[in-house]
């Protein structure tokens, strides 16, 4: 039966609104043969959103061409016409039916933004904002998007502006405040994006993202306090959110607290293949390697991330022959880039130089991430000659990598080579000048390098020079956990409550280590010593030494303490920490930025000194 005028638009959005578009246009079709000429307006947009949605360009062209005298007098009909333009990706006709449009309405503009956006024409988007006088709610909406997808620091502050001049109407509007939300977070604000946290309505998908945000930024403390705070809103994770929370697990690294996760997690999500390669991680960078084996071997069927993270965790934990074993058992079609750089660093952080030559070659497609771990496995054993000559041999056919070039610089300085170290860091400078983290992070390498065979000078130098062009070195942290709290020390920090105590404690810890015959190695000071200063109390203020203070302050008796570092355990502490393992006969786990250190009772640790 055919519709009559009145009913045919309301038939259509009908039709349309269950996504049944197909029968929608055949109404239409249907009603136009036998009712040329008496079509409406409602229809006519109908019609087009039909079209749109199943993306028919020929169609709705021809309702554009048929009906374009009415169409360009209606609002409403020319927003659906520019979203049609857009979807079918004709970004030129849609520009030229909104440059011709003499009355824009909030419909028309939001059309072309939306339809900027999904073209990837994200300043253009932009730029249309600031042409609007009162934007509407979901013209910020867009505009936030479109910053969020750029995620830049100019955009970060165009929404700062935007958002401190939303009119009074706008300023608790909870579908704008999520936009600016997700936008904080993408353009790397998480201050702004916690602010808005508490004002906006609280669901999974928000908590992920700000979960996400938290690891992604190295604040995986903050994201264990949104799942405490996911509680007491009582929402139920879902899978992405656990994985969320055991990432952050991951990250912290203390076993108390992966056990405690692991425990929550409900059963039905337990047997999930992402959940569990996600475990396999967690075990094995918070030491437990024999819970990460025991999750992989209940998986049925690995794929390559359950490989590639158990081959990981074998070599974080220095277990580098076990990581070969299990490579050689992988299906060849499973193998990526990904599963070849953790194979290699395995090796590299166990002195396996051969076997990391014999699997190099033969990978067919050496990426540069692959090359590069293994310049860093000849850098660890001294093998300078032979890196470089893998180095030459990657750039005779790329641009050359900054990451090589400091992997070799990390093992100078390793070997206490300043003059080696200088020369590298000449080549990074020539060839990286703008790669200022880069620079940072070899000038720290170098200075140390210079400090490490007693020229304090040429590492103040440095330092000072540093300093001038207003550059800062990365500031190392040590976690640890205490009766269920997580404690963050930096160097010679007296923030803590009862630092008295610690430092106390650390005292005591000093006359014990000089008592069986250790002697500070003052090649790990990088600075001039202040009056008041000695070798021993420098290295003792190191994070990872107060962190083991406080634990033995606050349980005297403990016979297991485990620390998680965001930078690499120097030489002495190493030393130190052997001693203290075996003096109080307490097991200290240290994951620094390398890899895991078990230090056991017996005053061995399981890198075998190779770090």
């Amino acid at each position: 039966m055919i519709r009559s005028y009145c009913n045919l638009g309301m038939e259509m959005k009908k039709l349309n609104d269950r996504k049944e578009f197909r029968k929608a246009l055949v109404l239409f079709n249907e009603y136009e043969d036998k009712n040329s000429g008496i079509i409406s307006d409602v229809a006519i947009n109908q019609a087009l959103k039909s079209f749109t949605n199943i993306e028919d360009f020929q169609g709705g062209s021809y309702i554009y061409i048929k009906y374009s005298s009415r169409i360009e007098k209606n609002c409403f009909i020319l927003a659906s016409l520019i979203h049609f333009y857009m979807q079918c990706g004709d970004v030129n006709r849609a520009e030229q039916i909104y440059n011709k449009s003499n009355n824009k309405t909030m419909g028309i503009y939001g059309a072309m933004m939306k339809g900027l956006i999904k073209n990837n024409m994200l300043n253009e988007t932009i730029n249309i904002f600031f042409k609007i006088s009162n934007p509407d709610e979901i013209i910020f909406i867009l505009f936030f998007h479109a910053c969020a997808r750029i995620g830049t620091k100019e955009t970060l502050n165009l929404v700062k502006k935007v958002l401190s001049n939303i009119p009074n109407c706008y300023r608790k509007n909870s579908n704008i405040l999520t936009t600016a939300f997700d936008a904080f977070i993408k353009c790397g604000d998480l201050s702004s994006a916690e602010q808005i946290f508490s004002n906006i309505k609280r669901n999974k998908i928000s908590y992920g993202n700000l979960m996400n945000a938290f690891n992604r930024n190295d604040q995986p403390d903050k994201t264990l306090d949104l799942y405490n705070k996911m509680k007491i809103d009582r929402i139920k994770l879902d899978i992405i959110c656990w994985l969320h929370l055991i990432n952050a697990s991951a990250n912290i690294g203390i076993i108390s607290i992966c056990q405690s996760i692991f425990e929550q997690i409900p059963m039905d999500f337990i047997e999930n293949s992402y959940i569990k390669n996600a475990l396999i991680d967690m075990w094995g960078k918070s030491g437990c390697i024999d819970k990460a084996k025991n999750i992989f071997q209940s998986l049925t069927q690995p794929d390559t991330i359950g490989y590639t993270s158990m081959i990981n965790s074998y070599g974080l934990n220095g277990m580098g022959i076990e990581a070969i074993k299990l490579f050689d058992k992988m299906p060849r079609e499973l193998i990526f880039e990904e599963t070849y750089v953790c194979v290699l660093n395995a090796c590299s952080h166990s002195g396996l130089v051969d076997h990391a030559r014999s699997i190099f070659f033969n990978i067919i497609n050496k990426t540069e991430k692959i090359y590069t771990t293994m310049v860093d496995c000849l850098s660890r054993a001294f093998l300078f000659e032979e890196a470089q000559i893998l180095i030459n041999n990657f750039e005779l056919h790329h641009s050359p990598s900054p990451t090589m070039l400091m992997s070799l610089l990390s093992g100078a300085r390793n070997k206490k080579d300043n003059h080696l170290s200088e020369k590298i860091y000449i080549r990074i400078e020539e060839k990286f000048p703008k790669h200022k983290n880069r620079l940072v992070s070899a000038s720290i390498l170098l200075s140390n390098a210079h400090a490490s065979v007693g020229d304090i000078e040429k590492s103040l130098n440095i330092k000072n020079k540093l300093y001038q062009l207003g550059l800062k070195k990365k500031i190392g942290l040590s976690f640890t956990e205490i009766n269920g709290q997580i404690f963050k020390f930096r160097a010679h920090d007296r923030s803590h409550p009862r630092s008295k105590d610690i430092y106390a404690e650390n005292d005591k810890i000093s006359n014990e280590l000089i008592e069986h015959g250790h002697q500070f190695d003052s090649a790990w000071i990088t600075r001039l010593l202040d009056e008041d200063e000695t070798i021993a109390s420098v290295l003792s203020g190191h994070s990872e030494r107060l962190a083991i203070a406080w634990n033995f302050v606050a349980n005297p008796n403990t016979k297991q303490i485990q620390i998680t570092k965001n930078l690499r355990i120097c030489g002495d502490c190493h030393q130190v920490t052997k001693l203290i393992a075996a003096i109080r006969q307490c097991e200290i786990i240290v994951r620094d930025a390398n890899r895991i250190h078990h230090f056991y009772t017996n005053g061995q640790c399981s890198c075998q000194d190779y770090f």
